[in-house]
């Protein structure tokens, strides 16, 4: 026998009874094979799929269900004591004080919470990794300074801190000599100062221990750049840490906005907010409880989609779980 009919046989799964060999994984599919396992994590990502899409069509939506604009008044849905009607066939889940449609906002709604988070969290995740990159790769002067800079935003409370910026840029032409306009721009701005610090911390500990790698080394004593380490040896290896913390940071960035929106320093009053609505339903909820459970029941479970999304990310990028 040749030998080239024995490379043959040894290679014929079928003709020799070895098994097939098996296609190696990208890490994408390693991903996607661990997210799937978990099942609340699942139903979060289709749960956020469907707010996505009710945001993008937000108007189509509206006029499908045959609910009005979200900013149309109709007093003659008031009673003589000024006080709204509740869900009917013609308004699902009511109208507010103003003879507005509930439904109608609360969808609204869904585009100004995730606008305002995603914007925002992407600022504060780009300028978390930038200082956590630099501060981690040069320490030193560089890592003292950026440090020090965290220390003192984390410690301001948060919320107050967020209180005071919004309530500073809300008036005249804005902050930063009318860069930051009043209304959603200055609640994206406001939102992402607030919250690139710990994105920031979190980079600057994967960089501290990845910088003494063998792979680092190796590219070091190869001659490569700091740039070429930074965005082509590091920079991929955060990629994980950096799905996860995005994953988590969005929840909180809503519920910002809807502290703020409540406050009365957020976006408009005419733009449709989770935080205004339950904010104008706090004086009528014993008579006109519909107002407030709709936002607050889709503050809740955006929130918890997220969290549970993040949850289940983090779970299936840690490479120590089970394939």
């Amino acid at each position: 026998m040749s030998t080239g009919s024995l490379l043959e046989e040894a290679f014929d799964a079928n003709a020799s009874g070895y098994p097939e060999v098996v296609a190696a994984r990208t890490p994408t599919q390693l991903l996607w094979r661990r997210l799937r396992r978990d099942r609340l994590a699942m139903v979060s990502l289709a749960f956020i799929i469907f707010l996505v899409f009710i945001a993008v069509f937000a108007p189509l939506i509206v006029s499908l269900i045959g609910a009005p604009e979200p900013n149309v008044m109709n007093s003659s849905l008031l009673n003589s004591f000024g006080n709204p009607s509740g869900p009917s066939s013609a308004h699902w889940l009511g109208v507010d004080g103003l003879g507005r449609d509930v439904l109608s906002r609360t969808i609204y709604g869904t585009r100004v919470a995730l606008e305002v988070a995603l914007i925002s969290s992407a600022i504060a995740m780009l300028l978390g990794v930038v200082a956590g990159l630099l501060s981690g790769y040069f320490r030193g002067p560089v890592d003292t300074g950026i440090s020090r800079l965290v220390d003192v935003l984390l410690a301001f409370p948060v919320l107050l801190l967020a209180i005071g910026l919004a309530s500073a840029c809300s008036l005249g032409n804005g902050c930063l000599g009318g860069a930051i306009q009043p209304g959603l721009g200055t609640v994206i701005a406001v939102i992402a100062i607030v919250s690139w610090t710990y994105p920031a911390r979190l980079i600057r500990g994967q960089v501290l221990s990845l910088r003494e790698k063998e792979f680092v080394e190796a590219a070091r004593s190869l001659g490569a750049s700091n740039a070429r380490i930074i965005f082509r040896e590091i920079l991929p290896n955060l990629v994980g840490p950096m799905i996860v913390y995005a994953t988590l940071i969005i929840p909180t960035a809503i519920l910002f906005e809807a502290a703020l929106s409540f406050l009365g320093i957020g976006v408009s009053p005419s733009t449709p907010s989770w935080g205004a609505m339950i904010s104008d339903a706090t004086t009528t909820f014993d008579t006109a409880w519909w107002y407030m459970v709709a936002p607050g029941v889709a503050l809740l479970l955006t929130v918890l989609a997220f969290n549970l999304l993040g949850d289940g990310l983090s779970d299936a990028l840690n490479p120590r779980s089970e394939d």
